[in-house]
């Protein structure tokens, strides 16, 4: 039976159940493995016992779907979080296109005409599931923040951690040579122990001797003032708890994206996101080693029925002869139409390549609908 084009309100009605399942935050963590740190086995807590799959489901329950949740540290520098979600968040030239909640607190200092308090950043890296998997196996790309071309900054950087031999107590006094790093510029230093948190700082879940990370390190951002209290300066722009959540610069663009050699890329969405602490810096037994801290992600396109966030993520072939390709980065809802709105056949797209036979067409011009599970469509014109 042929239905008139009236009728395709049914496909948003069936849509929207789809679109209410799905949110603007993260949907699931795919890995944690945080630097040795004053909040580690705290934020969450490790329970005796506890593996790494334990941690990430309490993890979970702190940052999966909200946009703000408990705070979770990432440790000294490399520590990182891996995290997916249920849609693509699409690359929108000259938009945000996600936003990232911290702890991040500043003021305008005077004396060095300079944001600066409690700024600990973390560097932002971002990945497409190309292969359509559905896991994080694909090239990963950094967003390039204002710190990542200065001179400072050293690119292809790697620690090891040292888990201590035996716990140190440090109920009574601060120990500073605590947790023993080594990199592999020849340097070496200490993960220092405060009073303010006793706990061990060596991922407890974690059976291995030593901890290694690899990445970009960030200058050191710490200055001690006169009166010995230390200022966490800002980085301008692009980097995970740098500034508060109110702050436009806790927002980020996807077209930032460079590649390993530090060329700029072209995404036209992501599945993926991680996060490392950007910077390896002791500033003092008050304030600890840095350590980037994030609450939640949010998709800053989610629900606006943004039209070219639609076909960014869609290719149509427009000339229809023995057959109609469509690739799509997202499950669509196809209805094929006549030019006058006759409904021909109606159809689910998977992600990945489809292909539609239309041998059984006439020469003429038809129309495609395409609409995404949040309602959002996008009407196609084909000519066989």
């Amino acid at each position: 039976m042929k239905h008139k084009l009236a009728f395709i309100i049914s496909v948003f009605i069936c849509t929207s159940a789809i679109c209410a399942e799905t949110t603007p935050y993260i949907s699931k963590i795919i890995d944690f493995v945080p630097a040795p740190g004053q909040f580690i086995n705290v934020i969450p807590a490790y329970d005796e016992g506890d593996t790494k799959e334990d941690i990430i489901a309490k993890i979970g329950s702190q940052i999966i779907g909200t946009g703000n949740g408990t705070l979770l540290s990432l440790g000294a520098w490399g520590g990182y979080i891996i995290v997916g979600f249920d849609h693509t968040i699409p690359n929108i030239i000259g938009e945000y296109d996600f936003h990232i909640s911290g702890n991040a607190h500043l003021s305008y200092i005077e004396e060095t005409q300079r944001y600066g308090g409690s700024c600990e950043p973390g560097i932002v890296m971002v990945s497409r599931d190309a292969n359509n998997n559905g896991l994080a196996d694909d090239e990963w790309f950094k967003l390039a923040g204002s710190g990542h071309y200065l001179p400072e900054t050293k690119k292809k950087y790697e620690v090891t951690y040292y888990k201590p031999s035996a716990e140190m107590d440090a109920s009574t006094q601060n120990i500073a040579n605590y947790i023993l790093w080594k990199d592999n510029q020849g340097e070496q230093g200490y993960i220092s122990k405060n009073v303010f948190h006793k706990q061990s700082y060596f991922p407890l879940w974690i059976d291995a001797d030593s901890i290694t990370f690899s990445g970009t390190l960030l200058p050191p951002n710490g200055v001690t003032g006169i009166n010995g209290y230390t200022i966490l300066y800002a980085f301008d722009w692009g980097y995970a708890d740098n500034y508060p959540n109110n702050d436009e610069r806790s927002r980020f663009k996807i077209e930032w994206a460079v590649d390993n050699n530090g060329n700029p890329v072209h995404l036209d969405g992501i599945d993926f996101i991680k996060i490392y602490t950007g910077v390896l810096q002791n500033n003092g037994f008050m304030i600890g080693e840095c350590s980037t801290e994030i609450a939640g992600i949010t998709d800053l396109h989610f629900g606006s029925g943004n039209t070219a966030n639609f076909v960014d993520k869609v290719f149509v072939s427009s000339n229809i002869g023995k057959e109609l390709r469509i690739n799509t980065t997202i499950p669509l809802f196809g209805t094929l139409l006549t030019i006058n709105g006759t409904i021909i056949t109606e159809i689910n797209f998977q992600k990945g390549n489809n292909i539609l036979s239309t041998n059984h067409l006439q020469k003429g011009i038809y129309l495609l609908q395409l609409t995404d599970a949040c309602g959002t469509s996008h009407v196609y014109k084909l000519i066989k």
